[in-house]
């Protein structure tokens, strides 16, 4: 009896401690007086049927440990239970994350993996600045992937101002140091004033050039940050990819099959390109089998492997290499690039055998044709078949243009599949979430969003209200007999859209 006691006790400590958590539980009841009298916290809010809540737990667990260590707190509040808490914050996806401050909410803007979440928090809890001397030099230039440390023999010397302006823009990316500590500069073996790049990768460290260095621009020191504090070619993934958008600068990729004999023979002819435009052009290898769909997704043929595509970031334009990469070739492609002699790849769906349907479906190579017809209002959807909201509007949509049939010749609702299909390079917006849908108004070429609810009535209302064309009102129809049986809803759940993200089975990026 007594070694049963003793072995159920066990049991429950064992228990007690498996279910120990350094991860905050919020509800309403707590919310205010536990956020509110912190300096910094994140909080995630959360859906436990949320496939990517799921995924993002156990990282966030590791952070939530990782940083207790610092006194920097993680909570987590279940929307699904606390409804009402996570509408007052303008949760309308999961998970959400935010940073308070003192119980002022901004959106946490960092990666979604343990040491990434630990990374962006500590740099969160220090000033955009931090002191650094000789006796926490070794300690702070260590501290991240990416380090800065301007040395000046005071802290208003030239081009502090500059520095402190950077380091604010980029607060949540890099970790930035000052020191006049003489010490210190010896130790870097620099002198004064000096700004020096550490990394955790490539060649350990780079200096900016001393020749200028008083006369630095905001422009010429972001460049100097951005260009430096990314890997030379690095593997990119969900995790990274990121920081490569918001750099600006055009990415090219590799796409490579990392079981492949040749993995490292093809990655080593695009170095050469890597290292010429370095600090221009980001250069990354990607698993071509993981991620075929983004592959597919920026028109790269995915038959063979290795490929190589650079994507302007700032247009979204894709610039495939016809064949299989090589050193040469993909020098004289990079650099054709580079002076702007290169057209871009636009992809485009078949046209249609029969596009008579009340939603007229729209591909690449008839965009300008149909989206762009000044005779016409149009009433244009851009949609991704996987995407949970695009599914839910659909049956919607379709009623859309089933109301405005009557008036095809003069007004056109359509749609876009925008995962394949690119827009013309004179486009005047890219698509940068879905469902996105635009309006243009017969005899103008300018395109306005449409951000009402997606309600039937909604873009009835709305459409009726901003069309040039006469359009008239749609034949009324004849009275039918009533039934029993109620019309099938075409609604669905928010539980039913995020199981459908869900069962999504590839990787983007």
């Amino acid at each position: 009896m007594r070694f049963s006691t003793v072995l159920s006790s066990a049991l429950l400590l064992g228990a007690s401690a498996a279910l120990a958590s350094d991860v905050i539980d919020l509800t309403m009841d707590d919310f205010e007086s536990v956020v509110g009298k912190e300096n910094l916290i994140l909080v995630e809010f959360f859906a436990p049927w949320c496939g990517h809540c799921k995924a993002l737990a156990p990282e966030y667990e590791k952070a939530a440990t990782e940083l207790a260590e610092k006194n920097i707190k993680i909570a987590k509040v279940d929307c699904v239970d606390q409804g009402e808490l996570c509408g007052q914050h303008g949760v309308t996806g999961y998970p959400s994350l935010k940073v308070f401050r003192d119980g002022t909410p901004t959106d946490y803007g960092g990666p979604r993996k343990a040491d990434g979440i630990v990374s962006y928090m500590i740099k969160q809890s220090l000033p955009a600045v931090s002191e650094v001397t000789a006796a926490n030099h070794d300690e702070f230039k260590a501290a991240d992937k990416v380090v800065l440390v301007a040395y000046l023999s005071t802290p208003t010397d030239a081009p502090a101002s500059v520095y402190s302006s950077v380091a604010q823009a980029h607060r949540d990316d890099y970790m930035f140091g000052l020191s006049t500590d003489a010490a210190a500069a010896t130790a870097a073996g620099v002198t004064p004033p000096a700004i020096v790049l550490y990394k955790k990768f490539d060649e350990g460290r780079v200096d900016f050039p001393a020749t200028g260095i008083k006369d630095a621009t905001d422009a010429v020191l972001t460049k100097f940050v951005v260009g430096n504090a990314m890997p030379l070619m690095d593997e990119v993934s969900g995790e990274n990819y990121p920081v490569y958008a918001q750099s600006g600068l055009p990415l090219a990729y590799l796409f490579v099959d990392p079981e492949s004999e040749g993995k490292q023979t093809a990655i080593d002819a695009v170095k050469p390109a890597a290292i010429e435009y370095k600090g221009d052009i980001n250069f990354v290898w990607i698993d071509a089998v993981k991620f075929v769909d983004h592959a597919k997704s920026l028109g790269v043929p995915t038959e063979s492997f290795p490929r190589f595509i650079i994507t302007d970031m700032a247009s979204g334009f894709k610039y495939p290499l016809p064949g299989t990469p090589n050193a040469a070739s993909v020098t004289e492609f990079v650099k054709q690039f580079s002076a702007g002699k290169l057209e871009p790849s636009l992809k485009s769906a078949d046209v249609p055998e029969k596009n008579d349907e009340p939603v007229t479906v729209v591909v690449g190579s008839e965009y300008s044709k149909i989206a762009l017809d000044e005779s016409k209002d149009v009433f244009i959807e851009f949609y991704a078949p996987w995407c949970g909201h695009c599914k839910r509007l659909a049956p919607i949509y379709e009623e859309l243009g089933e109301h405005f049939s009557y008036a095809k010749d003069k007004l056109v609702i359509a749609k876009m599949d925008a995962t394949e299909n690119d827009l013309p390079p004179n486009s005047q917006f890219k698509i940068s979430g879905f469902p996105t849908i635009k309006f243009r108004p017969a005899g103008s070429s300018v395109f306005i969003d449409y951000e009402g609810d997606r309600s039937l009535e909604s873009m009835i209302e709305f459409i009726n209200t901003n069309v040039n064309n006469n359009i008239g009102k749609p034949p009324v129809a004849a009275p039918t007999e009533a039934t029993d049986a109620e019309p099938s809803s075409t609604k669905v759940s928010a539980t039913e859209t995020a199981e459908a993200d869900a069962s999504r089975d590839h990787d983007e990026l």
